[in-house]
């Protein structure tokens, strides 16, 4: 009967059942959900608003900031309707193809936005400590490469992904505990060996996130050197509070994507309400927080978007 069974290699569905064990109160989870979900809209779409109509933020860390609020756009709609037809509807049932393209884009987006928060730690480490040469070392025509390298490395990493799904049997269950499609959660309810699947997603975790993270800690090293050798305590105040607003940004980004990543492969005793909440708040929080951050923190941002929703400019607080 098994042997019958793994002729099944490409279902014509999944279920997503959402929230393992917390199904019957899933409705009221989808109300902060929907909430953060326009809200992420909204401050995102205000975020590319402001940046392209100031011609004062045509500026290498605002086209940065421009690439991160569309990133975070695509990526919540590509999960967050979906997960909300679950909540409010119970359409749990997701194509093998559109579980495959959700899969892809999650993966690619994610390893995208990581590449422009190097990108951006960069962009804070020629600012601060090489000033002189931050308009010949930051060109446009270099940022354009930053975005499409970004955009190439993504899809690059991640595509493999597609035909590692695609050859496996699913001939168990096609019931996916999670309330959106991504690769192990989908890997771990085949019925074929899934070793190399295991491999290849922690290759590219280590190769993405490890390589990521090094790189932008030692921008900031160097930051806070450059920065405690300055005399002038007003000096340090505003150099450290120009990178708070990324710093932010990096630690809500990592954390709760470490967590999940490290929740699949060695986290067997972690509940999993609490892995897919965490799950679930990774693809919104960062992405609605994101424009808040740079909106408060950083003086220009704020200044324009007062000025173009209140028509009244106010000096930076």
């Amino acid at each position: 009967m098994l042997e019958a069974n793994k002729s099944l290699v490409r279902p014509e569905h999944f279920i997503l059942v959402g929230i393992p064990g917390l199904e019957d109160v899933q409705f009221w989870f989808s109300i902060p959900l929907c909430t953060m979900f326009l809200l992420t809209i909204f401050g995102n779409t205000v975020m590319l608003y402001v940046i392209l109509l100031e011609e004062n933020l045509h500026k290498p860390m605002y086209f940065f900031i421009s690439m991160l609020s569309i990133l975070d756009l695509v990526l919540c709609f590509s999960t967050t309707p979906k997960i909300l037809l679950i909540f409010w509807f119970n359409v749990k049932r997701i194509t093998f193809g559109g579980c495959l393209t959700q899969m892809f884009f999650i993966h690619a987006l994610t390893a995208m936005e990581t590449t422009i928060l190097v990108a951006m730690a960069f962009d804070r480490y020629v600012a601060i400590c090489h000033p002189l040469r931050y308009n010949t070392i930051l060109t446009n025509n270099r940022i354009a490469v930053i975005g499409i390298s970004a955009i190439i490395r993504g899809t690059f990493f991640i595509i493999p992904f597609i035909p590692l799904v695609n050859r496996l049997s699913f001939c168990k269950t096609m019931v996916i505990s999670h309330t959106y499609c991504e690769h192990m959660a989908l890997a771990k309810i085949a019925c074929s060996d899934i070793t190399i699947n295991k491999v290849y997603g922690l290759t590219i975790a280590l190769l993405i996130d490890t390589v990521d993270i090094a790189c932008i800690t030692l921008s900031y090293s160097a930051i806070i050197r450059a920065v405690m050798r300055l005399s002038s305590n007003e000096a340090k105040r505003k150099l450290f509070n120009t990178c708070g607003s990324h710093i932010c940004v990096i630690i809500m980004f990592y954390t709760p994507a470490l967590f999940s990543f490290f929740a699949h492969r060695f986290g067997h005793n972690i509940s999993p309400k609490i892995h897919i909440t965490i799950a679930n708040l990774y693809i919104i929080i960062p992405p609605m927080c994101n424009p808040i951050i740079y909106g408060v923190k950083t003086n220009e941002i704020r200044e324009r978007i007062i000025t173009s929703f209140f028509g009244k400019q106010i000096k930076s607080l």
